[in-house]
C-alpha cells in the first residue's frame, strides 16, 4: 500500500501556460503539421491520466494544445535540468522525474494532480524510440494507474519519429497525426487484473512506426537522408560484422562485404547490392540485432563491453551538462560499472543492469547512468558502442523479467 500523499497540487501560472500553448501550436504547425484523427480530450475536465506513446523528444508539442484545461506533463529530469527556462517549466506545472526510476515523492506529486481533479500526462515508455519501435512498458505502470483511480485517455501519435529521428543529424518536415480517445474509466481500472490491464496498455502504446507508415505513406522532406542511422544499425545483416556499416546521404553500406541499401522519402529501405536479402524496415533490422544480443545473454555467454569515456554532470547554475571527469564504462555479467575520476575524487558506480529497462542515450555519442538523483552522461571515446550498451541493458532486463515471471 502506498502511503497517502502529502504533496500539494501546484496550480500553474495560466498566463505562462497559455503562452506555452501558443508557442507549441506554432512549432507543431511548422515542424509537425499535426492533424487530429480524434480529440476526445477536448472540453473534458479531470481527474484524468493521459498516457501517450513516445516517438520523438518533442511529442508534447503536438499534445499540449489538445484542450484548454491545464495539463501537468511528466518529463525527464535530465532534459528538465538542462533547460535554461526551467523556471518557466516549474510555473506551468511540469513534473520532472528520473527515467525508469520513480520515488514515492514522484508518485505523490503526480497523485496530487489527479486528487485536485486535473489532467496528468505521462509517457510510460520513458524514452523516445531510436529505431521506430516502442520501448516496453514497465510492469509498474499498471499498479500506478490503478492507484491513480482516474479515467485514462490514450494519445497516440503517428509520424513524429520520421520528423525527428533520434539518430538523425537534421529534422525533417512532414505531416503527423494524433489520435486521442478514452481508453478506460476509473471503475474499469479497478475491476481489471494486472494481466488484463497490461495487455490493454500494450495494445494501445506499443508501435512499429515503419509498419504504421505502410498504411500512412506520408513523405518527409529530407526523409531519405539516413546519415547517423549506422549508429543504430551497427551490425551488417549479411556478414554479421559489427561497426562496418557506413552511411552517406541515403545509402547505408557494409565496408566488409559490400551489402548496401538505399532509403526513400517514406523511410523505407531498398537493397541495391548483389549480396544479402532486402530488409525494408529499419525496425526489423534493429530487432534482428537485438535478438542476437538477447540470445547471447540467454545462452550465458560472457559478454563484456568497455569504453573510455568523458564524464559529464549537470551544472545547475549553467543549466547544462559540463565535463567533470573521465573514466571507463563497462558492461559485464549483467552489471554496469562506471569507474574513474570526478572533480579530482575517485568515482566507482556498480549497478545491476536489471534495475532499469533502458537508459537515456544518443546513438553514436553517449549513455547516461542514473544513480539515485545523480546523472552521469558518459561521452564514449568510441561512440559506436552506445547502441550496443543499450541493447545489452534492454536484453538483460527482458531475460531476467521473463525468468522471474516463470519462477
Amino acid at each position: 500500500m502506498i502511503p497517502v500523499s502529502k504533496q500539494q497540487y501546484k496550480k500553474p501560472n495560466m498566463l505562462l501556460y497559455r503562452l506555452t500553448q501558443g508557442v507549441s501550436h506554432v512549432a507543431e504547425k511548422i515542424l509537425f503539421k499535426r492533424r487530429f484523427i480524434r480529440n476526445e480530450l477536448k472540453g473534458k475536465k479531470g481527474p484524468i491520466v493521459v498516457i501517450a506513446n513516445h516517438q520523438a523528444a518533442l511529442d508534447f508539442v503536438n499534445l499540449i494544445d489538445a484542450t484548454r484545461e491545464p495539463m501537468s506533463f511528466v518529463i525527464s529530469n535530465s532534459f528538465y535540468s538542462t533547460l535554461s527556462f526551467k523556471g518557466i517549466m516549474d510555473r506551468i506545472g511540469v513534473i520532472p522525474k528520473q527515467q525508469f526510476q520513480t520515488t514515492l515523492k514522484d508518485i505523490h506529486t503526480m497523485k496530487a494532480v489527479v486528487d485536485e481533479g486535473k489532467i496528468l500526462v505521462i509517457y510510460p515508455a520513458g524514452l523516445m524510440c531510436e529505431d521506430g519501435l516502442s520501448t516496453p512498458i514497465p510492469e509498474a505502470t499498471c499498479r500506478f494507474l490503478q492507484w491513480m483511480h482516474a479515467d485514462v485517455y490514450m494519445a497516440k501519435t503517428y509520424g513524429t519519429y520520421f520528423c525527428t529521428p533520434k539518430w538523425a543529424r537534421k529534422r525533417r518536415r512532414g505531416k503527423t497525426l494524433i489520435d486521442i480517445y478514452k481508453l478506460l474509466s476509473a471503475d474499469e481500472l479497478t475491476s481489471m487484473s494486472n494481466e488484463e490491464l497490461s495487455t490493454k496498455l500494450d495494445e494501445a502504446l506499443l508501435f512499429d512506426a515503419y509498419r504504421e507508415q505502410e498504411d500512412l505513406m506520408i513523405p518527409y522532406k529530407g526523409g531519405e537522408n539516413i546519415e547517423g542511422l549506422e549508429n543504430v544499425l551497427y551490425v551488417c545483416p549479411h556478414c554479421k560484422r559489427e561497426f562496418t556499416m557506413t552511411a552517406s546521404k541515403n545509402r547505408l553500406s557494409c565496408t566488409a562485404c559490400g551489402y548496401s541499401e538505399e532509403s526513400d522519402k517514406y523511410g523505407f529501405l531498398h537493397k541495391i547490392s548483389d549480396t544479402g536479402a532486402e530488409i525494408r524496415y529499419v525496425s526489423d533490422w534493429s530487432r534482428m540485432i537485438y535478438s542476437d544480443v538477447k540470445a547471447s545473454i540467454e545462452a550465458g555467454e560472457d559478454v563484456t563491453v568497455s569504453s573510455k569515456t568523458k564524464i559529464l554532470t549537470v551544472n545547475q547554475r549553467k543549466h547544462k551538462f559540463v565535463e567533470s571527469g573521465d573514466g571507463v564504462l563497462t558492461y559485464r555479467d549483467g552489471r554496469l560499472i562506471l569507474s574513474g575520476k570526478l572533480g579530482g575524487d575517485d568515482l566507482e558506480i556498480d549497478i545491476k543492469a536489471s534495475t532499469f529497462a533502458s537508459l537515456p542515450f544518443k546513438p553514436g555519442k553517449y549513455v547516461e547512468i542514473q544513480n539515485g538523483q545523480d546523472i552521469y552522461r558518459c561521452m564514449l571515446e568510441d561512440g559506436r558502442l552506445a547502441m550496443k550498451y543499450i541493447n545489452l541493458i534492454k536484453a538483460n532486463y527482458e531475460v531476467l523479467q521473463s525468468a522471474h515471471a516463470q519462477a
